[in-house]
């Protein structure tokens, strides 16, 4: 490959998972218009899995993967895997969804602040990998942050850990389940479906499901959320085929410096003194993170 056509590439790569990182960045905004509907998180959720679902095995169908989802039946420990990755995920849309309808999106931006340094620590503690002095300073600053918030400050940061904890055991787990995005995420969203058909019938029967009362907006929202999850995915598999991986975690923080802004600026939540010596920490912990990446990206080789 010569350079020309591989600067290209990065360029492409850089504008795929910008793109991405973006889309999930503005997801508060997305979903603004089912919050004023007043529709119940549990209730998007499911809505979500089943419209994800169609638009994934469309997609899987139209670009001829069927071959690569079919041969995952031949694999056990990858379909057990693709289960606990599903229900990771699935918990991880709920307590999102969740966050933004109940005004919590500066502690959504927390958890994706958070997640790089999470599965920094899940590989030191399970996979054994050695930490340089910049990452374990990292990971030893974010304790700190969520310390000061659990303690002097008094608010446990629980949407935050959830996000975490769900997004940062769903990339562990997804490592032992080596399959492409759009293969991967279509095994989830069908391990899924039954449950949140389920779930969506007993709303039914009890008449309490919330679908037909919406106006043409939020249903257009509603409709549209498996495709909102489906294409970003897909810009990140495309990104990540042409940039370098450290590339990619310095570019991840696109999404909840947008969350964060989201939250601030258009949301108008509160942000008081002790919840910005919480956040600053885990902040601080961030930079340190990055010039790890950054020294690393440099020593590969790579050039600005």
């Amino acid at each position: 490959m010569n350079s020309a056509y591989s600067a290209q590439e990065t360029r492409k790569g850089i504008w795929y998972a910008a793109g991405c990182y973006a889309i999930w960045g503005l997801f508060p905004i997305y979903w603004y218009p089912i919050n004023q509907a007043g529709m119940a998180a549990d209730q998007v959720l499911a809505q979500r899995i089943v419209w994800s679902a169609l638009f994934a095995v469309a997609v899987l169908l139209f670009t001829h993967q069927q071959g690569a989802f079919a041969a995952v039946l031949k694999q056990p420990k990858v379909l057990a895997a693709l289960v606990l990755s599903g229900f990771c995920i699935g918990m991880n849309w709920l307590v999102y969804l969740w966050a933004i309808a109940n005004n919590h999106v500066l502690d959504a931006s927390l958890g994706y602040f958070m997640s790089p340094l999470f599965s920094v620590f899940l590989g030191r503690v399970v996979l054994k990998e050695r930490l340089d002095k910049l990452q374990a300073a990292a990971v030893a600053l974010a304790f700190a942050g969520i310390l000061w918030l659990a303690v002097p400050a008094g608010q446990m940061p629980w949407v935050a850990l959830l996000l975490t904890l769900t997004f940062g055991f769903y990339g562990f787990i997804r490592k032992l389940a080596p399959v492409g995005a759009l293969v991967g995420l279509t095994w989830e969203t069908l391990i899924l479906l039954p449950f949140a058909l389920g779930y969506l019938a007993h709303h039914y029967a009890a008449g309490s499901l919330q679908f037909a009362q919406l106006g043409a907006l939020p249903l257009a929202v509603l409709l549209g959320s498996g495709m909102i999850t489906t294409v970003p995915l897909l810009m990140f598999a495309a990104g990540a085929r042409r940039i370098p991986l450290s590339m990619l975690g310095m570019l991840q923080y696109f999404s909840p410096v947008l969350q964060l802004l989201a939250g601030l600026l258009l949301f108008g939540e509160a942000f008081d003194a002790n919840r910005l010596i919480g956040y600053g920490w885990v902040w601080l912990g961030v930079v340190l993170y990055l010039l790890a990446v950054w020294r690393q990206y440099r020593a590969a080789g790579h050039k600005v």
